[in-house]
């Protein structure tokens, strides 16, 4: 049985549906896990166990009447803490939060349930979803997979870890600058960023309600088809078309290509060739208005999330991480109109970065330019912080800026992922074509 703790989302639902694996057992196989692993207290923020094993009963009996709900059904995942669970805490990584206990699951919670989705628990995440190197000295940092003393990757660092340390079949997250994507990247997992206002945020502790997003962190593109589904309460995708034979990716030389270190560099050109030997077509591409968008990226994201927290966090900074309280902060003095202004620069730069691209089936950069930075360093040495955590999420910002879906998968180097982005609401088309790069890249 624990060779089901390694194995993907949709490989659990075929075994469920072949009678060769029980739910119930294969939901206490993961309570067990995570009870008795050394990192529990820093991956899990909290357990849902009683729920989860209801759950997994009725996905049981369904099993047996062959009644199932979806592939899924009976499959047990994890969440991060950020969507409200009814009757147990949604603290969202924060002290400012402590107790915080809806009524009520999050919509995508109910969805993912009603698709028959086991949940096992809350998982840690960087605080109120702001950091994306997933480091959170007043809750729990988790570990990354691939070095003792690194950080994982946030804000979605617990779902990563959750996945990557065998104690989930997969992570619900959400990203807002990259916050899916690079734990896992960081992790060795596939992570989808969907489109903003695609997936339903309600009961969703918001950071920058204008960019949030809810995803998946997952084994394979097939599972964060199949989750994504379940998310949003529909069928899913058919990935079937995955060939990659003719088909066109850009490679955004702007920003995306700059500084990045030698291992990720490494991975990246190796996915590339492997892409060519897939007879795909891999040209290199400048689009200006990219260096255009990121240069606002400050006074497009730090005045809203300083918006909707200010009045909490005022009330007591002191319960928050110093640099976390100082990037909020930062959007307290930002003027209305120069956010307006900002907002209509990004919306020109999204038509010219889309007009340049429009003849490829897909843009490529790297998930991230660096590798996991050491936590004791981050804490220690502040010019090491802010180097590392400005170029963390630079990759992944441009997703996010251009407002399009986006995949992080693996290219066989750990902690070093490949970036692939689409236009607006083409998530099918996205994981089809992740599927092709997926196989391709083996």
């Amino acid at each position: 049985m624990q060779e089901w703790l390694w194995m993907s989302a949709a490989d659990l639902g075929r075994g469920i549906g072949a009678g060769e694996i029980d739910p119930v057992t294969l939901t206490e196989t993961y309570l067990h896990a995570i009870k008795a692993h050394e990192h529990r207290d820093t991956i899990y923020a909290r357990l849902t166990e009683q729920r989860a094993l209801s759950e997994a009963a009725a996905a049981s009996e369904r099993a047996k009447t062959g009644y199932r709900l979806s592939l899924l059904d009976g499959v047990p995942i994890s969440w991060k803490d950020l969507f409200d669970t009814a009757g147990v805490a949604t603290e969202a990584g924060s002290a400012l939060l402590e107790g915080r206990v809806p009524a009520r699951d999050a919509e995508v919670l109910r969805n993912a349930t009603a698709a028959g989705l086991v949940c096992l628990g809350k998982t840690h995440m960087s605080e109120l979803a702001f950091s994306g190197l997933g480091l959170n000295p007043v809750t729990a940092t988790p570990p990354c997979v691939n070095g003792e003393g690194a950080v994982p990757g946030g804000s979605s660092s617990g779902a990563a870890t959750s996945v990557a340390f065998g104690l989930a079949a997969a992570g619900i997250g959400s990203d807002t600058g990259g916050s899916v994507r690079i734990p896992s990247a960081w992790n060795d997992l596939v992570g989808l960023k969907t489109t903003a206002g695609r997936v339903s945020c309600e009961g969703v502790v918001p950071l920058v309600a204008s960019f949030d997003t809810v995803g998946p962190l997952a084994r394979s593109v097939e599972d964060a088809g199949l989750l994504l589904a379940a998310l949003e309460g529909r069928k899913p995708v058919d990935l079937r078309g995955d060939d990659l034979t003719g088909r066109r990716f850009a490679v955004l030389n702007t920003i995306a290509m700059d500084d990045l270190r030698d291992a990720p560099r490494a991975a990246f050109l190796s996915a590339i060739d492997r892409l060519r030997g897939a007879a795909a077509l891999v040209e290199a591409v400048e689009v200006p208005e990219v260096a255009e968008a990121m240069a606002m990226s400050r006074i497009l994201y730090s005045p809203e999330a300083y918006g909707t927290w200010k009045d909490v966090i005022e009330a007591a900074p002191d319960k928050m991480f110093p640099p976390i309280l100082e990037r909020f902060r930062g959007g307290a003095e930002a003027r209305a109109c120069d956010q307006i202004a900002a907002w209509q620069v990004l919306e020109r730069c999204r038509k010219a970065y889309y007009a340049a691209t429009a003849g490829y089936d897909a843009v490529l950069t790297p998930s991230a330019p660096n590798l996991p930075p050491d936590m004791e360093r981050l804490l220690s040495d502040d010019a090491y912080y802010v180097t590392e955590n400005l170029l963390t999420l630079r990759n992944t910002r441009i997703g996010n800026l251009m407002g399009g879906c986006a995949l992080s998968l693996q290219t066989g180097v750990p902690s070093c992922g490949v970036q692939v982005l689409m236009p607006p609401m083409a998530e099918e088309r996205l994981l089809r074509i992740g599927a092709g790069v997926e196989a391709a890249l083996g």
